[in-house]
């Protein structure tokens, strides 16, 4: 599903180039759940960018399902990811003006689905994480476990091969995360692939494997 050959991202810093990502060789099959750990500053917010095709890396090959992303323009960047990608962040990324439906409706809009038929698949993503007699309340109305469930429908209803989660649990209480790693693996067990950042160790050792990375390259692969 994802091959990384010899990686690099360099970011400029004034006169200096700050080396990020130090050539990354990294291979993640189809249907696996996999977590990716590391200290502040070891890359692996840059890497989820790149895998996530909201950055561009400068060396290497990135490869998601035997597509090469490299050099896209920006509407070339927005086809993958609506081709491959769900994405859930810490901070949920809702609209504030926009009920739960509305929220995981969105992707489908730029899909040119009409309004009945993506509503109606808003729903049933929604009945999926359990918030179907919540569809219309606003993110306002709702906790911060069910606001990231309505993320992880919306991640759902592009019908993705690959979810990218950004510390899925870092805003929220220990209960409420043990639903929502529960959750990841109950997909990850209908066949998506799941990428799983996080500092927290208990949600890292619930993924099929742990990859660490250190210093922009991966000292532990996990196999």
């Amino acid at each position: 599903m994802i091959s990384l050959r010899n990686l690099k991202k360099s970011y400029i810093n004034g006169a200096n180039a700050v080396h990020v990502l130090k050539g990354i060789d990294l291979e993640i099959a189809k249907g696996e759940m996999v977590s990716i750990i590391g200290p502040s500053g070891s890359g692996k917010s840059t890497l989820l960018n790149v895998l996530g095709i909201l950055d561009n890396y400068d060396e290497g090959e990135y490869y998601i399902d035997d597509v090469l992303i490299k050099d896209l323009s920006a509407n070339q960047g927005a086809y993958y990811r609506n081709q491959f990608l769900g994405f859930v962040f810490q901070s949920f990324n809702l609209l504030p003006f926009k009920n739960a439906m509305e929220n995981v409706a969105l992707p489908l809009y730029y899909r040119k689905i009409k309004r009945k038929e993506r509503n109606e698949i808003a729903k049933h993503y929604l009945e999926q994480v359990g918030l179907a007699d919540r569809w219309h309340h606003l993110p306002s109305e709702l906790s911060g476990g069910q606001n990231q469930r309505v993320a992880i429908a919306r991640a759902m209803a592009n019908k993705p091969k690959l979810i990218l989660a950004d510390e899925p649990t870092g805003a929220l209480d220990s209960k409420t995360s043990e639903e929502i790693v529960s959750l990841f693996k109950k997909l990850n067990q209908e066949g998506i692939t799941i990428v799983v950042v996080t500092h927290d160790m208990h949600v890292a050792e619930q993924a099929n494997r742990i990859i660490r990375i250190n210093d922009g390259i991966i000292d532990h692969a996990g196999y």
